[in-house]
C-alpha cells in the first residue's frame, strides 16, 4: 500500500484525467516523436556506428563505470572533438542525458550569492538544476526581452562586486515550439555582463544550415558562455554535450556531479553518436526536408483557417491549443483512430487553460499525411473546443 499522502496525489491526477501511464508503440503515423530526421531508424547510421566500434574498441557492451574511473573509453576523446567542432565550440563535455548536463550544469556552476534569470517556459531539467544551486533564480516573462532588461536593470542596482549573473533560455521550446530572439537577449545581457547560456536540445539538426542550431545560425558563439545540445531528438540516438571552454569542461569535471557519479555511457553509445554526426553532415537534404514539410504544414494551417489555434513557430514543433485535459485526449483518440499518432500535452504539465496537441513534423511525413492531419483537425473545430492562441 502506498502512504496516504502518496495515494492523495494519484486520486488527484485520477480526478482531473491528468493521469500518466505508459502506453505501447503504435503502428501509426509519427506525428509524436522528437525523431525529427528519421535518424533513428536509418540502417546507415547503425552500420556505420558498428564500423566505429570495431575500429576503436572491439565488442565492448558497457563502460564499466564513470569516466573518472574506468569508463573514459578512447571514443569519447573522438567523439568530443568532432562535436566541438561541428558546433564551433572550443571544447565539449558528454554527459548521459539532457536532464543530466542541465542538472549537473546549474548544480554546480552558479555558486552561493549568484543570480540565474530564466525563461519561464525553460524546460524542467533547467528549473531543477537550478533548485539544486545555492544560487538565487528569477523568472522572465516567456521570449519578452523587455521584461529580461527591467529585471536586469533591476538587479544592477543592488548587485555586488562578487555576484555573478548568469541568463538561461532555449532556442526552440519544447511545448510552444516558438524561439527567442537570441541576439536582442545576447545584446541586452553584454550590457549587464550577464553570463549566457543556451538550451539547443530542440534545435540542433533542425535550425540552421546544416542543422548547427540557433547559435551558429547567427553567429553568436563567441558570445555564448555554454551551450547544450542533445542526440535524443533530431540525431535520434542518446546522450548530451555541453559546449565552451576548456576551462569550463575541467571545471565540470571536477564538480559536475551527475558526471561525476555515474557510469558512462557505453561505447556503442558513443559511437552511435558520432555515426548521427557525420550522417547530418552528409545528409543536408534531410534538413531541407524537414524545413519544405514545415512550410506545407503552415499552409495547409491557412487554408483550413487553423492558424489562430496554434502556437506561433516555424519550427517542427506545432501545439495546437485545446482547453481541457479531457477535450484534448478526445481530439487524440479521434486521430489515433484515423491512424494519426499525435500526443495530447495535459494540465500539469502545461498550464490548466494551456492543454494542447504537440504535433511534431518529421522529415520522412509526406504531403499527404500533413494534409490528413490538418483535414482532420479543420472537421473537428465544429465540435471541439479549439482555443486561440491570440
Amino acid at each position: 500500500m502506498l502512504p496516504n499522502k502518496l495515494q492523495k496525489k494519484i486520486d488527484q491526477r485520477l480526478a482531473s484525467n491528468s493521469l500518466r501511464a505508459l502506453g505501447a508503440q503504435l503502428d501509426t503515423i509519427d506525428f509524436s516523436s522528437n525523431d525529427y530526421l528519421g535518424f533513428s531508424r536509418s540502417k546507415s547510421i547503425h552500420a556505420n556506428a558498428f564500423d566505429i566500434l570495431q575500429h576503436f574498441t572491439g565488442p565492448l557492451n558497457g563502460a564499466s563505470g564513470s569516466r573518472l574511473l574506468s569508463g573514459n573509453h578512447s571514443l569519447y576523446k573522438e567523439a568530443e572533438s568532432k562535436i566541438a567542432q561541428f558546433h564551433n565550440a572550443s571544447s565539449a563535455l558528454i554527459f548521459n542525458s539532457g536532464y543530466d548536463a542541465n542538472l549537473g550544469f546549474f548544480g554546480c556552476v552558479p555558486q552561493r550569492g549568484d543570480i540565474i534569470f530564466y525563461d519561464e517556459l525553460c524546460h524542467a531539467s533547467i528549473r531543477d538544476g537550478i533548485r539544486t544551486s545555492h544560487a538565487k533564480g528569477y523568472k522572465f516573462k516567456h521570449n519578452n526581452t523587455k521584461d529580461l532588461e527591467h529585471l536586469l536593470a533591476t538587479h544592477a542596482k543592488s548587485k555586488t562586486s562578487n555576484e555573478t549573473c548568469y541568463l538561461v533560455t532555449e532556442s526552440v521550446f519544447s511545448m510552444d515550439g516558438d524561439m527567442p530572439d537570441l541576439q536582442e537577449i545576447v545584446s541586452i545581457c553584454q550590457k549587464f555582463n550577464c553570463h549566457v547560456i543556451v538550451d539547443e536540445a530542440h534545435a540542433v539538426g533542425v535550425v540552421g544550415e546544416g542543422g548547427v542550431g540557433l547559435v551558429q545560425q547567427l553567429g553568436l558563439e563567441d558570445t555564448i558562455f555554454a551551450r547544450l545540445v542533445t542526440f535524443g531528438k533530431a540525431l535520434g540516438c542518446h546522450g548530451a554535450a555541453l559546449l565552451g571552454s576548456e576551462a569550463l569542461m575541467q571545471y565540470l569535471v571536477n564538480f559536475a556531479r551527475s558526471f561525476i557519479y555515474t557510469t558512462a555511457l557505453p561505447p556503442h553509445a558513443i559511437a552511435t553518436v558520432m555515426a548521427a554526426y557525420h550522417h547530418l553532415q552528409k545528409k543536408s537534404d534531410t534538413v531541407a526536408e524537414l524545413t519544405e514539410n514545415i512550410c506545407f504544414f503552415k499552409a495547409q494551417l491557412q487554408q483550413h483557417s487553423l492558424v489562430n489555434s496554434f502556437i506561433p513557430s516555424d519550427s517542427c514543433i506545432q501545439s495546437c491549443l485545446i482547453q481541457g485535459n479531457t477535450m484534448v485526449k478526445e481530439t487524440a483518440l479521434i486521430l489515433k483512430e484515423r491512424g494519426l499518432d499525435v500526443k495530447p500535452i495535459l494540465s500539469p504539465t502545461v498550464p490548466e487553460g494551456q492543454e494542447r496537441l504537440r504535433i511534431c513534423l518529421h522529415s520522412y511525413n509526406t504531403e499527404d499525411e500533413i494534409a490528413k492531419l490538418v483535414t482532420i483537425l479543420s472537421e473537428q473545430q465544429s465540435t471541439m473546443y479549439f482555443q486561440s492562441s491570440e
